[in-house]
């Protein structure tokens, strides 16, 4: 269950369908999903979020689908199944194959089992790992 209800565009004030208007024009299609209806009850988050999901997201030294497979991992970590299943959806759009799925989990899993070894066992980071040590002269 919603902890807002979600805006139809009758419900939306003008801000929020002008950003309704934009994903529907950039993404080629009619809908408009939960997460953007959730936030049209504050038309100014949901214009800034939208913002920065078209830049961030946008093509550039990543490539799209590596970005969508970035954004699943992350969302695995912080247990958003709402984002996981939404860039899921979005990767495979962009041309993850079921083989690539079950490698990118794996790899999940992985990060997930080691980053709670190390956090767990206090280990330090080895000082040619250490990004500030390797830039000092």
């Amino acid at each position: 269950m919603a902890a807002v209800p979600l805006l139809g565009d009758s419900e939306a004030d003008p801000e929020a369908l002008a950003v309704f208007e934009e994903i529907r024009a950039r993404r080629g299609t009619d809908y408009v999903n939960n997460f953007w209806r959730a936030l049209a009850h504050d038309p100014a988050e949901l214009r800034d979020v939208w913002d920065s999901i078209d830049r961030v997201m946008a093509a550039g030294a990543l490539d799209p689908l590596t970005k969508e497979l970035i954004y699943i991992a992350v969302s695995t970590a912080h247990g958003c199944g709402y984002c996981v299943h939404s860039h899921t959806a979005g990767a495979r759009a962009k041309g993850l194959t079921p083989q690539m799925h079950r490698e990118l989990l794996a790899v999940i899993a992985l990060a997930s089992r080691t980053n709670a070894l190390a956090t767990a066992l206090g280990v330090p980071v080895d000082e040619r790992f250490d990004a500030a040590a390797v830039d000092r002269p």
